[in-house]
């Protein structure tokens, strides 16, 4: 199993972390994570079941893994995920580690929120 990676990204005034793990070869996938205040904003989740029985699988995994996380990277800084983030209104603040939307935000808030949605 390969270790993960792990970085806190500033982008347009917030910090955002990315987090990407290699789950084992009892369960061939790599997921990647884009965080916004605790917060998950995207998930990409990559099996690699296909190459299990690979030479040097480790290696082969480890280049999976540092692509899917730079290309997360690249997907926040290109503004792929803009209209999601800074559009809508909705601004979450935690309490407690629970997240709740602020009086505002509920007040602007159309119909439902698109923060923490899980993209596959």
């Amino acid at each position: 199993m390969v270790l993960g990676y792990n970085h806190n990204i500033m982008y347009k005034g917030e910090i955002f972390h990315v987090q990407s793990e290699d789950s084992g070869v009892s369960n061939p996938h790599i997921i990647t994570l884009l965080y916004r205040g605790g917060v998950i904003i995207s998930s990409k989740k990559t099996s690699y079941a296909d190459i299990i029985k690979m030479e040097k699988l480790e290696v082969v995994v480890e280049e999976l893994m540092k692509e899917q996380h730079k290309g997360m990277m690249r997907r926040l800084k290109s503004g792929e995920f803009d209209e999601k983030l800074f559009s809508s209104g909705l601004q979450p603040i935690q309490h407690d580690g629970i997240h709740h939307m602020t009086a505002e935000a509920k007040a602007n808030k159309t119909t439902s929120s698109p923060l923490g949605s899980r993209e596959n």
